[in-house]
């Protein structure tokens, strides 16, 4: 019963508060709506080189494409199975003039500074490669099957030798380069090579800089449904079923009055704020439907 209610006052507040996109993203999870739907509320994001922008990323509010946006239109994407759709055609036209030389994308581009945005976005200057958002973008268009033919272009592989790079050199700094060495050694194509990483990511996963596996730990901290959001995530071996267990607890019961879910990070303005919590309410039901949590 309660995981029923949980359901749908997340429905209320989506429908309330939510802007179309994760209305639709709600729609397509929750009531049997199509990816096209999805798919048409994420093309205005869209612009004219290819790139998304206009707050698709809620933190960045200006219009210019930036790679970050654009990683989260390859996430909206691949949740509905929209490879297919021609705006993969204008993303591969943008990443390719956004390759930096040697390869990488920038985290962000110094236009992100005219206009209002988190405090941790602010971009020094243009043409710094970045392990993130480049790892988990160049891991998302390998692990797609519809659109093959730009993977042994030039600048394709320069991206690839620098993930290389970048793993080989260090461990993650925190969760974010986390994400980015699953994306992108889960799919990259030298599976033996790839496979090391994966151990020695194993390891750093489990140390204390981590999974943190309380949850009611305070502050800027990643928990075990950040890592492990559905049963077939690549750190979901790494958690045992009592944790798992507890965290799903924790999930439901911070569930807010309005049927949303509050923010673990500041938010940057009201709109940020709001359209954040739209974003987070469908990915924490999508993780408590994965574990069997909505009936």
């Amino acid at each position: 019963m309660k995981e029923r209610d949980a359901l749908e006052r997340a429905s209320s507040f989506i429908y309330s508060n939510a802007r179309l996109m994760d209305r639709k993203r709600f729609a397509y999870h929750f009531e049997g709506g199509a990816a096209g739907e999805v798919l048409g509320a994420l093309r205005p994001y869209q612009n004219e080189d290819g790139g998304f922008g206009h707050a698709l990323e809620p933190d960045m509010r200006g219009p210019h494409s930036q790679p970050v946006a654009t990683e989260t239109a390859l996430l909206v994407i691949r949740e509905v199975g929209g490879f297919g759709s021609d705006l993969l055609e204008g993303i591969i036209r943008y990443l390719r003039s956004m390759t930096l030389p040697g390869g990488g994308l920038p985290r962000a581009t110094t236009e992100v500074n005219r206009y209002p945005h988190a405090p941790w976005w602010t971009t020094e200057q243009d043409g710094v490669p970045s392990l993130n958002p480049t790892g988990s973008i160049v891991g998302m268009l390998l692990g797609q099957q519809e659109r093959t033919d730009f993977i042994r272009e030039d600048w394709f592989q320069s991206h690839i030798a620098f993930l290389w790079d970048c793993v080989e050199q260090s461990l993650p700094g925190d969760y974010h380069d986390a994400v980015q060495w699953i994306s992108f050694l889960q799919h990259a194509p030298d599976r033996e090579r790839a496979a090391k990483h994966l151990s020695r990511l194993e390891e750093w996963l489990t140390s204390p800089s981590g999974i943190e596996t309380d949850p009611l730990a305070q502050g800027y901290v990643h928990k075990v449904l950040d890592y492990a959001p559905t049963p077939d995530s690549f750190a979901a071996k790494l958690v045992s079923e009592q944790d798992l267990e507890m965290h799903l607890d924790w999930l439901l019961s911070t569930q807010q009055e309005d049927g949303g879910w509050a923010l673990t990070f500041p938010g940057t303005s009201p709109a940020a704020e709001q359209e954040w919590r739209g974003w987070l309410t469908v990915e924490n039901l999508k993780t408590l439907k994965a574990y069997g949590r909505l009936t």
